[in-house]
């Protein structure tokens, strides 16, 4: 293993202990006195739970079985659970301040008391909302379109990360909430796997049944490329899905462009791609890109219309700030950048905790004019 994944690992891991330990010391700083044995279980808690998500996210990426899909479920819900811990642990400290203040006796109980339940009520909540997939209409208004485009619709489906946590059911939740939209085109721009060992064609199976009109397509996201990206596209590609990489395919008078995730990390490789594809600026195109990225790169080739995902919105709070700091307005939904429209789903499906706070899964039915 190279350097940079090793010192990725162990800042995480380290990231983890620390919060698990502040976690603990708020705790038993603010509530009663605990007797020896809750002590003890408390403190077995903080030195192992934090091993636990990223020792069974290493082992999936090379395995799967029922033991690993069960670790790796317990560790990335309670993953989001501390998630919330720690943001309530980290107010117990000024409002515990400010209760010292009042008449209260023992004051610091009832302030840590309902934080911490709010926080717990705050992962159920986000557990159950990642599970109501919302269907997003968009309408598109593009250039240059062909009269047979106007009134079609494609569906968009993003970052479904189809593994250890989200399975084969979940997969035919998704490709049934698609084929009862009945779209002319489908695409998928990216993340369709979470890059797990679980078997690639036994996941895409749900998906050989929907057979649009004018076909499905696909670019790899992050996900797909941690390992061996032909691992997974080639089951993509047998479950009769077309993959672009660095290609176009022209659909009745529309381009459909395709760059995968590791060439779109570099603008060379992007601006170079565009230009040997050539969408010029009466043609109307779509390109699938996993993140809303290189917009600047895309408007300049002339290209009418960008899909991409990745961002999940942020997923959970307060990641959701993170991501607007990174990607601004185009984190998520219908934006404009000069000609150039950019479409970015919130994702269907979750990585990590299996939880969404503030954002909420999606399959977008967009219907152009």
């Amino acid at each position: 293993m190279k350097a940079w994944p090793i010192l990725g690992i162990a800042i995480i891991q380290a990231f983890l202990l620390a919060a698990h330990w502040f976690i603990y010391r708020t705790w038993i700083d603010f509530w009663f006195p605990l007797g020896p044995a809750s002590s003890m279980l408390l403190r077995t808690a903080v030195l192992v739970l934090p091993f636990v998500f990223v020792l069974s996210a290493l082992l999936g990426f090379r395995f799967s079985n029922r033991t690993i899909r069960v670790a790796y479920g317990f560790s990335a819900i309670w993953l989001g659970v501390a998630n919330y811990l720690f943001l309530a642990a980290l107010l117990c400290w000024p409002l515990g301040f400010v209760s010292r203040l009042a008449p209260v006796d023992p004051p610091m109980p009832y302030v840590a008391g309902p934080l911490f339940a709010l926080a717990l009520l705050a992962a159920l909540y986000g557990l159950l909302n990642a599970r109501w997939i919302r269907l997003r209409h968009v309408t598109v208004r593009l250039p240059n379109l062909p009269e047979s485009w106007r009134g079609r619709t494609a569906a968009l489906a993003s970052d479904l990360h189809l593994g250890n946590l989200n399975g084969i059911r979940f997969g035919r939740r998704i490709a049934a909430r698609i084929a009862r939209l009945k779209p002319d085109i489908v695409f998928i721009p990216g993340d369709f796997y979470d890059g797990s060992g679980a078997d690639p064609d036994r996941l895409a199976a749900p998906f050989r049944e929907l057979n649009p009109p004018l076909g499905t397509y696909y670019v790899t996201g992050n996900h797909e490329e941690f390992g061996n990206p032909a691992h997974y596209t080639e089951a993509i590609a047998r479950a009769g899905i077309r993959v672009l990489a660095n290609e176009k395919a022209v659909v009745d008078g529309v381009s459909i462009l395709g760059i995968p995730w590791g060439d779109s990390t570099y603008p060379i490789r992007v601006k170079n791609t565009l230009e040997n594809l050539h969408p010029g600026p009466g043609e109307p195109s779509i390109l699938l890109l996993h993140a809303p990225l290189r917009l600047p790169l895309v408007e300049q080739a002339g290209v009418s219309l960008q899909l991409s995902g990745h961002t999940h919105k942020g997923q959970l709070f307060p990641f959701t700030w993170l991501t607007r700091r990174i990607f601004g307005k185009f984190t998520y939904g219908l934006h404009w950048f000069g000609s150039l429209a950019v479409y970015t789903s919130s994702g269907a499906g979750t990585w990590g905790p299996p939880m969404r706070l503030g954002t909420a899964p999606e399959i977008v039915q967009m219907t152009f004019e």
